[in-house]
């Protein structure tokens, strides 16, 4: 290893070798898990899983909710509100650094024995669907890139809609699609789990590889793009492209929802809290400096792409979810065919570090809710040997692949909606929730401007739900998620006489234990 070691500190400098380095020790409030990552393996994880095939992939699903350039709006409404949703993130990451993110921030919010252990349930069983349908468009779209190379693979063998009818609710439709692609989106989520099996110190340095990589494509992509800047192109917006009509506003909400899933990842260190050294400080700045740099990293990238490759031709993609391989094709009219085989085997490279990001967060949730008794023993095994939650990593990827088999802007929005109405919102809420009943909490970062930000989030977090084109759809999927885990938590609450059904808490913990 010592010429990767070499190699890291000739390109990024000295503090970034020390911060990759293994401690003596484990942490000795977290005996299981070992304190390996530091700001700048933080900052890396946080980048690749913000990137990975996002920007890439979705730039025509953008500039088709808005039929123009204009929809680079939704990216600069999308960074603002990223930044002020990472304020929320980063004060209760700060104040309360542990494993488990959102469900532990949400369980002490509002009451660990009461409210707080439904909310926190609640997360739990979103995730379960959320963190899976995030990391399947991952790999839905590297399987996308890679029909470059194979056009076959977007044959369409099979495509099925899946319609239920809930009274008072609506119809529910699923619409399932088999093609060859679909085989290498699977394949891509077991390779995944194959190399997260692992000691975490040695994902850090893998991670830091991946960023490399990462930034080299985008950077490669900007060089390309400024030094054949057509900005008549850039900047040929269709007429009243800016009026503020109903059209105009529901174009932005779309825009918005996309360019939303493509900045979340700022997040993903709060998952690994007891995994980060120094989390009061290296939390908050891992977050704030990852939104930073990939907000300028995609505004600049993405105007680079409208000035070579007409928004026209972008758009038509965008609308049939085919051929959504944009930097391939950008990449071939500046520099030819082996420029655009190279770009996109990179592109395929950042796709497969955001599924290698994701895996490794979302599965540590779990097993922090199993350490509470709040969820199923299993998931808070850990390795014998490499020291990390095992099953809960496995349980991931399988449901991750069966994922595989939507269509890429059907997972995006499904996974959008569920998430801000079972997670974010409630999350936001809780920051001031937190302030106004436990003002003595030690909080070694505090919002800035508070609660501006909170509030703003909030207020964008709405906009997307409800201002953009079927929006009832994925909403419903929302309401059926909440309703069902509200069911299964009472009826699970009730056979272990948990709250609100009653029970004393020494009993409760004492039950969990051996249940």
């Amino acid at each position: 290893m010592r010429p990767v070691v070499s190699f890291q500190s000739l390109l990024v400098g000295r503090w970034f070798f020390h911060e990759m380095q293994p401690p003596l020790q484990n942490d000795a409030t977290s005996p299981g898990l070992i304190r390996g990552m530091g700001l700048g393996s933080a900052t890396a994880i946080n980048m690749i899983d913000m990137i990975g095939v996002g920007p890439f992939i979705t730039m025509p699903l953008i500039l088709s909710t808005m039929g123009g350039p204009q929809a680079m709006l939704g990216w600069l409404a999308g960074g603002v509100f990223a930044v002020c949703d990472g304020l929320v993130w980063a004060e209760l990451g700060a104040a309360m650094p542990g494993s488990g993110g959102s469900y532990r921030y949400l369980r002490e919010i509002y009451g660990p024995e009461k409210w707080g252990k439904l909310i926190s349930f609640l997360f739990i069983w979103q995730l379960s669907f959320s963190a899976p349908l995030s990391i399947a468009t991952g790999c839905i779209g590297l399987a996308g890139y890679a029909a470059y190379y194979w056009p076959g693979l977007e044959t369409v063998y099979a495509a099925r809609s899946t319609a239920l009818h809930i009274p008072w609710a609506g119809t529910l439709q699923v619409n399932w699609l088999v093609t060859p692609g679909t085989s290498v989106a699977v394949a891509v989520c077991f390779f995944a789990v194959l190399l997260l099996y692992r000691r975490i110190t040695v994902i850090g340095r893998l991670s830091a590889l991946l960023w490399f990589g990462v930034m080299g494509t985008i950077g490669w992509i900007v060089f390309a793009g400024l030094t054949h800047f057509n900005t008549a192109r850039a900047f040929d917006f269709p007429p009243g492209a800016f009026t503020l009509s109903s059209g105009f506003f529901t174009g932005l909400g779309g825009a918005m929802l996309v360019a939303t899933y493509d900045y979340w990842g700022y997040y993903n260190v709060c998952f690994l809290g007891d995994e980060v050294k120094d989390p009061g400080r290296n939390i908050p700045r891992a977050l704030l400096l990852s939104i930073l740099l990939v907000a300028c990293l995609y505004i600049v990238m993405n105007v680079c792409i409208l000035a070579v490759v007409p928004w026209r031709e972008m758009t038509q993609g965008g609308q049939n979810s085919s051929g959504l391989y944009v930097v391939s094709l950008f990449m071939q009219r500046i520099y030819g065919a082996w420029a655009a085989r190279a770009v996109t085997a990179l592109v395929m490279l950042a796709a497969f570090a955001s599924v290698f990001s994701l895996m490794l967060g979302y599965s540590r949730v779990p097993y922090a809710a199993a350490k509470d008794g709040n969820y199923f023993r299993a998931f808070a095994r850990v390795h014998p040997v490499y020291r990390f939650p095992y099953v809960s990593l496995l349980a991931l990827g399988v449901v991750a692949a069966a994922f595989c088999f939507l269509r890429l802007k059907d997972a995006i929005a499904a996974l959008v909606v569920i998430r801000i109405l079972i997670q974010f919102l409630v999350q936001a809420v809780g920051l001031i929730v937190l302030r106004i009943r436990r003002p003595e909490m030690p909080r070694p970062f505090r919002m800035w401007l508070y609660p501006l930000p909170a509030l703003a989030a909030m207020a964008g977090f709405i906009f997307i739900l409800f201002e953009r084109p079927n929006a009832l759809k994925e909403v419903r999927y929302a309401v059926v998620i909440l309703l069902s885990g509200l069911l299964i938590y009472m009826i699970r609450a009730w056979k272990r006489r948990e709250w609100p059904f009653g029970i004393r808490q020494a009993e409760q913990k004492f039950k969990g234990e051996f249940s």
